[in-house]
């Protein structure tokens, strides 16, 4: 039995899976959580001796005997995050995440400093320069900790920082390169301009690793880390990916035609394409295919409603049962669920509301359908985007822990006015990597075989959960998404 390993490093905990690309079938998977740093200034940090701790004792719960099966390993990792480096490969400071929003004032100054404004940025890398991004966390790190910044000697994201302890080698793929903000996307180089707006005094050119393409390994584990991870030494190491990349593999959105939107704790929505496609409210990424991955990303999604239940006492196990009776548009509660600020739209200082409350419909069950409404309506803005630019989804599949509901699930198609698929794997970003890996190891062993190629092989649909649209929830949904869009116009000049 031969098998690949996907790692998946994500904001709450890492995932390793042991897929068996023969038999099809996963045979082994564990995880281990993540603990998180966070502040009232937007402050969302990690260490990055948490993901090797965790990698550990995720492969710690596995069967030695599976661990030896594996051929190559992939890792996932949560995009734009920043690993400073070093030249000795320590880590200078503390991981700063996707969903930092401590950087708004760093994200201005780039601006500022970048001749042409918004359309010279979307120009020069066909991004806008946002919190959340790689970069102006390399600024924050340059102004508020002046002596750390001095030794920085390597610029990695955490999936690359996973990939260095590995193999040694410090690399970095498009895919999850083109969420640093300075890659320019059309030309797959980085941005000399970009980078020289952050420290005209620095080459920080020099501080980012060479990149790589999708199916080019990284290298091969180092025998002391085979040794303690207990895998076999040798094993190469695909290029790997950010978790949206790697997740577009894992549900097979690979070619065109396929959305996939993952209802984590954050919320995207993405889908393939062979070209670069740049628009403002988009993220205009590259794929970890060697194609495009134009993307919504919202900062806030699953965490709306864990947030509500935690304030309601209310169990995941209830909540099924407890909206069976609400109806489409919650009785006309409204959440704007902005708790972490907001990317898409890019409201940093957003604060979450629920609006809408009257004496008749304020109760438990409407209040936790609103939270979970409102990720949905976060991300129509998106698909309606990704329609306009061109692209015409047939359907919508769904990943993250959200896709386990089915009034989720039919939310999303009703809102959607799409069939809704679930992936049967629904670890789709450590699958994603483990799909990855096996590319690398066939395209190293000579194979000529396309990524396509594989995920049609292995990508299977979970028939049972499938949602269709019901016209009169679209008519309900098309009337409380128009309130949702005034409340939002309305609150958005307080957001500052």
């Amino acid at each position: 039995m031969n098998t690949v390993l996907g790692i998946d490093v994500g904001t709450q905990s890492v995932k390793t899976i042991f897929y068996d690309f023969e038999d099809k079938r996963i045979i082994a998977e564990a995880s281990a959580p993540l603990e998180l740093i966070s502040a009232d200034d937007g402050t969302r940090e990690q260490k990055a001796r948490w993901y090797i701790d965790a990698i550990k004792k995720s492969l710690s719960q596995i069967d030695p005997k599976i661990k030896l099966t594996a051929v190559a390993a992939g890792v996932s990792g949560q995009q734009h995050g920043f690993v400073p480096l070093d030249n000795d490969g320590n880590v200078l400071y503390n991981v700063k995440l996707w969903c930092d929003t401590s950087t708004a004032q760093e994200c201005r100054e780039i601006a500022e400093a970048f001749e042409g404004g918004e359309q010279a940025l979307l120009d020069e890398v066909g991004n806008l320069i946002l919190p959340g991004y790689t970069i102006p966390k390399v600024l924050w790190l340059k102004k508020h900790k002046p002596q750390l910044y001095a030794k920085l000697d390597t610029i990695l994201l955490p999936h690359d920082y996973i990939n260095y302890y590995l193999t040694g080698n410090k690399v970095m793929e498009y895919g999850d390169a083109s969420g640093t903000g300075c890659l320019n996307i059309r030309i797959k180089k980085w941005s000399e301009k970009i980078l020289k707006a952050v420290d005209p005094s620095q080459d920080l050119i020099k501080k980012l690793p060479n990149l790589i393409s999708a199916e080019t390994p990284c290298g091969r584990i180092k025998a002391d880390i085979a040794r303690q991870l207990e895998l076999p030494k040798e094993t190469i190491v695909s290029s790997g990916g950010g978790d949206n990349m790697m997740g577009a593999i894992g549900t097979g959105a690979v070619s065109k035609g396929v959305i996939t939107m993952s209802l984590g704790t954050s919320g995207t929505l993405y889908g393939y394409s062979d070209i670069p496609i740049i628009d403002r409210s988009l993220a205009a990424f590259c794929s970890s295919t060697n194609g495009y991955l134009p993307l919504l990303c919202t900062m806030n999604c699953t965490i709306s409603l864990e947030l509500t239940r935690a304030l309601l006492n209310t169990e995941i196990s209830e909540i099924e049962k407890l909206l069976a009776d609400t109806k489409p548009g919650s009785d006309g509660i409204i959440t704007l669920p902005f708790y972490n600020g907001e990317r898409s739209p890019n409201l940093p200082g957003g604060k979450g509301c629920i609006l809408g409350l009257t004496m008749n419909n304020m109760n438990k069950a409407n209040i936790l359908r609103s939270s979970m409404e409102a990720t949905i309506f976060g991300m129509k803005y998106g698909l309606d985007t990704l329609r306009d630019l061109g692209f015409q989804p047939k359907e919508i599949r769904l990943t993250g822990g959200g896709s386990k509901s089915r009034i989720w699930r039919q939310m999303a198609s009703d809102i959607f006015e799409l069939p809704i698929v679930v992936p049967e794997i629904q670890e789709g970003a450590a699958f994603g990597a483990a799909l990855q890996a096996l590319w690398s190891y066939q395209v190293v062993g000579g194979e000529k075989i396309s990524i396509q190629a594989i995920a049609e092989n292995h990508v299977k649909l979970d028939s049972s959960k499938g949602s269709f649209p019901v016209m009169e929830n679209m008519k309900i949904y098309k009337s409380i998404y128009s309130q949702y869009n005034k409340y939002l116009e309305t609150l958005r000049p307080t957001f500052c």
